[in-house]
């Protein structure tokens, strides 16, 4: 029976959505379910919710708990990772207010940029422990990435390990609703009241899942690139096989331009449609950060609300618990989304046929103008023998180039975490676009560096 160890298992939402979709599974009933966590805390929650549901939904799993992976690995067919030096927010609004300190404000700081780069250094030598014992314990396991940036942890284990590796990510349903806004009154798309724009807004999540959840059923959207920096390629409806690419570009341009005034920008300017939404958008573009002209107050990008996430964060968890210990309702865990966790183990382990709109790969020719080896997403096929990538062809060139920018940043620095190579990793910060003085990026990563000791030790000679 399929084994499946769950790392960063304590984090609440894992316990929403990936934990309730795998054992709410039919295919995967009696197979054994490893969950670990280092914070023994959160772990006791998740492992006692996971019994409960097991119970009541008759999964028929056998369900454990593990306090290090290196207990939970024995011949598991899959590792599912989520985990994040933490504490996330406290960390990621200073990757994000050190910068400040020599005049860089980065537009987000999680995936691009310095804040990038030290959020990704963070996690490398975790995640690295994690696939080196894989490969003694169970070197033929997926390993199923969550962790950000997506990019740069997923071509960490590509390129360091010989474990095969997928990431995943839900960032394509930001371009599903984007395009269902400007196509509403030809899909018959309900736009709620007060939907401002596909932002990193917790309070607008709520009614971009409606849009989102009316518009899948009716499209066909094709896309490819790199995680959070992806581009539709082509749009079709479902119904018809209508090309509604033509349309769209007439359509987004009515809308109001307040409505994510940056993908409207790169629109107009690169001809193609970008994905991910004006807050990860502008993480990987070379125009964002001028503290002259302040794009990031023309272009109304929204930071993160750290203090409100992490709050969020802890009620979630609490809620959970309160699940855990049957004082709470399970009904609103039957209809949750595994982010394509469950999609992969339950159709490679089957031998299904499943199409997934997006997954990270290395390139093996699916963009055929960004280099090989380097992690990208496209959609893919998913069956017995694994995982495989759809032929895209090219990207436009000048796309092609702000997406090659980035890959040759992220594995810079990738290989000067693995190697403490403090030369690699300022070379890493003079290539990012966010940068634009060599004195600068090298107080900034001295500041990253000391600031951040106990977390790269390899770093200190």
């Amino acid at each position: 029976m399929t084994i499946i160890t769950v790392i960063g298992a304590g984090s609440a939402s894992f316990g929403e959505n990936t934990l309730s979709a795998i054992l709410r599974s039919q295919k995967l009933q009696g197979c054994t379910l490893r969950l670990v966590d280092r914070n023994i805390q959160s772990l006791d929650i998740v492992k006692r919710l996971a019994d409960r549901l097991n119970k009541e939904w008759k999964s028929g799993f056998t369900i454990t708990a593990h306090a290090h992976h290196k207990d939970a690995l024995k011949d598991t067919n899959f590792v599912v990772s989520a985990i994040e030096v933490g504490p996330r927010e406290e960390l990621w609004k200073s990757d994000f207010e050190i910068p400040i300190k020599y005049g860089v404000r980065q537009p987000y700081a999680e995936n691009g940029g310095p804040g990038g780069f030290i959020h990704a250094a963070r996690n490398v030598m975790p995640v690295l422990e994690i696939v080196r014992d894989m490969e003694q314990a169970c070197p033929e396991a997926w390993f199923i990435n969550f962790t950000n940036p997506m990019v740069r942890i997923c071509d960490l284990v590509n390129r360091h390990s010989k474990i095969k590796v997928v990431g995943l990510c839900h960032q394509i349903y930001t371009g599903y609703g984007m395009v269902g806004i400007a196509l509403a009154k030809e899909l018959g798309i309900q736009v709620p009241d007060g939907l401002e724009g596909m932002h990193a807004d917790v309070m607008q999540h709520p009614l971009q899942h409606e849009v989102i959840r009316q518009v899948v059923p009716l499209l066909d959207i094709r896309a490819a690139g790199t995680n959070h920096f992806s581009w539709i390629l082509s749009v079709h409806d479902k119904r018809t096989g209508e090309d509604l690419y033509p349309l769209l570009r007439k359509r987004f341009f009515e809308l109001d331009e307040k409505f994510e005034p940056l993908t409207r920008r790169v629109f107009q300017d690169f001809g193609l449609f970008p994905v991910p939404g004006d807050t990860h958008l502008c993480e990987y573009l070379p125009w964002m950060s001028d503290p002259v002209t302040k794009p990031w107050e023309k272009f109304n990008i929204r930071l993160y609300d750290w203090e409100v996430m992490a709050g969020l964060r802890d009620f979630s968890l609490d809620r959970l618990n309160e699940m855990a210990n049957g004082n709470l309702a399970i009904d609103s865990l039957l209809d949750t989304d595994s982010e394509g966790a469950l999609e992969m183990i339950e159709n490679i382990s089957f031998a299904g046929n499943h199409y997934h709109l997006a997954a990270n790969l290395p390139n093996a020719g699916q963009i055929s103008n960004l280099p090989l080896g380097a992690i990208v997403e496209t959609p893919v096929h998913v069956d017995g023998a694994g995982i495989h990538p759809v032929h895209v062809g090219e990207l436009p060139e000048p796309v092609a180039e702000l997406c090659r920018r980035e890959l040759m940043v992220a594995q810079l620095g990738i290989d000067a975490v693995v190697e403490g190579n403090y030369e690699k990793a300022l070379q890493c910060l003079l290539l990012d676009p966010i940068i634009t003085d060599m004195y600068v990026a090298r107080n900034i990563l001295y500041d990253y560096l000391k600031t951040y000791k106990q977390h790269l030790p390899q770093f200190n000679k």
